[in-house]
């Protein structure tokens, strides 16, 4: 009996120690990490909904709640240059690309760090994604010049350098941070 108790006893103690490792899994915020955040606008100037880039283990998280936009697919990524002078948005450079792989993640070169799954607006023009980029960081995206999140006109294929066919941008946010 008394040897019964010692071993529970023991056991117990590792699992508290086990515990006391901080360990994180991936995904799970950063104790202190960095975030920041976009409002995205359209073209005419309308509100499309908010970006959320946070640090988390291992990478970090971005979620994009849009509203007001077409429903359908849409390519969204994040991009290399915080600014997003309408019409068209180009001053928002091209996908964010630090690691100078080809885009989509269905491209056995690929893909962009900053290329993120299709955004699915329904008929109420609202959608959401939500993604863990591997590797990614907040302070890597805001470099020196910044670092803007982009909805396009269509679907991206994952798959076609640079942009997977995505069409025109229609969206455009430039992030802060938070």
């Amino acid at each position: 009996m008394r040897m019964t108790g010692l071993v529970t006893l023991s056991a117990l103690a590792l699992s508290l120690a086990a515990c006391d490792r901080h360990e994180l899994a991936t995904g799970a915020p950063l104790p202190g990490g960095s975030r920041a955040v976009a409002m995205l606008r359209t073209a005419g100037g309308a509100d499309a909904g908010r970006a959320t880039v946070t640090d988390v283990s291992g990478g970090m998280r971005v979620t994009l709640d849009a509203r007001a936009l077409p429903p359908g697919t849409h390519g969204a990524h994040l991009h290399t240059t915080g600014a997003c002078d309408a019409p068209a948005f180009t001053t928002a450079g091209p996908h964010w690309n630090p690691t100078a792989r080809q885009h989509g993640t269905a491209n056995p070169q690929g893909p962009h760090m900053g290329d993120m799954p299709n955004l699915i607006v329904g008929t109420d023009g609202r959608g959401t994604v939500g993604v863990t980029l591997p590797g990614a960081s907040v302070a890597a995206l805001l470099d020196a010049d910044g670092g803007a999140i982009v909805v396009h006109a269509g679907a991206d294929d994952l798959m076609t350098d640079p942009s997977g066919n995505s069409g025109g941008r229609i969206a455009c946010g430039v992030f802060q941070p938070a």
